[in-house]
């Protein structure tokens, strides 16, 4: 499956599953606060599939994948049966439409939940978080070295290089400094500060990262693969060598390793290769050469691949797990709109936003990592529904909260002139945020 195609079907797997179960909660609160449900619709567009229940509502699977909805008995879209009309949605209490309209979002948070219980249940592969720093950037400034490990940021303990980034990336955009628990290769623990108050205001988070200079330490110069037919298996090294020198030179880890063949094959191509295999020195003549792959520039080639990096995999008991899926969901909350906060203020770029296409790219990046990573991944845009649908904006769920509440406090309904002026307000908020956002990604796309 292409990159492409691939983005589609699981950007359409991730709308499909999350908007539906947002229509759900709103289907099934109003079902138990007494209204009518005219229509559960997965999908828009004419029904490819439809039956009508015992309750005669209309269960459909429409033509347009794209999420769904749900049409309740409502006096504002036609006349009501008076038979009827102790079903129908306006005439219900205030609180109970507060209800069904809280619904949606409350089971986006719901399947947050649920989700990220499962992940944790599955355990997520991952790898450890031994980080070095490039040269010349904050984290190398800060003190980070070769082959630290993080043990915590700002106070939140880690154990993998993905939880160190969220964590990392979330303080990038309050741009404050950062304190960091590290171990050093030598075994002793240090604490340092990030002082990421020296980055400029409102640029895109992944500009703030290649600043930031922290990335996986790269791993020892070990013969992890050995290819066949190539230079090193000719020559004699093994799966599991480590490679110790290169003509005399040290050799510290598989980046330096690369560079070093490159140097000294471009003055000549055989080299003298210096291994320790089961802790006995030997020392190995392997003639280098000069290939390129997959339409990469050519280079000297040895024939070695390195190991992989340290795995770390977060794994936890049914009880453990549901805690820790309550506590990611409540940080996630504070995290999003710390975020919203930050880009009002102008602290944060609004470029971190992401469309459909965003999703997309990343919905696709998660499935092809496994179940678990692609339920966390669901998780936080499930997450992001229920808050995106908040909003005090018109058209939205929070909009109608918003009228609700009012009605709450004069005692009478939102005139429908009022609301009709909203829905047109809301309409513009909500198209230029999609457009803007769309332009994020192109924009992004383009330049990557």
């Amino acid at each position: 499956m292409t990159s492409f195609f691939g983005s589609v079907f699981w950007l359409l797997v991730t709308l499909g599953v999350l908007v539906t179960f947002h229509e759900f909660g709103h289907y099934w609160v109003a079902r138990r606060c007494g209204v009518k449900v005219l229509r559960f619709s997965v999908g828009f567009g004419k029904a490819i599939w439809k039956r009508i229940g015992r309750d005669g509502t209309e269960y459909w699977i429409a033509a347009i994948p794209l999420g769904g909805y749900v049409k309740m008995l409502d006096a504002r879209e036609g006349e009501v049966d008076p038979a009827l009309r102790d079903q129908e949605f306006t005439g219900k209490s205030v609180w109970k439409r507060i209800a069904i309209v809280a619904a949606g979002p409350g089971f986006n948070v719901i399947f947050t939940i649920a989700a990220l219980w499962l992940m944790f249940m599955l355990g997520r592969s991952d790898y450890a978080p031994v980080v070095t720093a490039t040269p010349d950037s904050i984290a190398a400034e800060a003190g980070i070295q070769p082959g630290d490990r993080i043990l915590s940021v700002n106070g939140r303990q880690v154990s993998t290089w993905s939880d160190s980034m969220d964590a990392i990336g979330n303080a990038l955009l309050a741009l404050t400094p950062l304190p960091l628990t590290v171990r050093h290769a030598d075994g002793q623990t240090n604490e340092l500060v990030l002082p990421l108050d020296r980055l400029p205001a409102g640029q895109p988070i992944d500009q703030y990262f290649g600043k930031l200079g922290l990335r996986l330490a790269p791993p020892p110069a070990v013969a992890g693969t050995v290819k066949p037919g190539q230079p090193a298996a000719l020559g004699g090294i093994r799966s599991g060598d480590r490679i110790v020198s290169i003509n005399g030179q040290p050799v510290g880890d598989f980046d330096s390793l690369g560079r070093l063949v490159q140097s000294a094959a471009a003055t000549s191509p055989r080299l003298s290769i210096g291994v320790l295999r089961d802790g006995q020195p030997l020392t190995l003549a392997v003639t280098t050469t000069w290939e390129s792959l997959g339409g990469q520039p050519a280079k000297w080639m040895l024939g070695v691949a390195p190991p992989p990096p340290e795995p770390a995999t977060v794994k936890y008991s049914p009880a453990r797990a549901l805690g820790a899926a309550f506590t990611t969901t409540w940080r996630n909350t504070r995290q999003t709109f710390s975020m919203i906060g930050e880009m009002l203020s102008g602290h944060a770029s609004t470029k971190n936003i992401s469309s459909v296409i965003g999703i997309a790219q990343y919905a696709n990046a998660s499935a092809q990592m496994g179940l678990a990573w692609f339920l966390q991944f669901l998780a936080m845009v499930s997450l992001s529904l229920a808050i995106l649908n908040l909003l005090p904006i018109p058209v939205l769920d929070g909009g109608h909260l918003l009228y609700y509440l009012i009605e709450l406090v004069k005692g009478s309904p939102v005139s429908e002139q009022a609301m009709v002026i909203g829905q047109y307000i809301g309409l513009v908020l909500l198209f230029s945020l999609v457009g803007w956002t769309l332009f994020n990604d192109i924009q992004r796309t383009l330049l990557s």
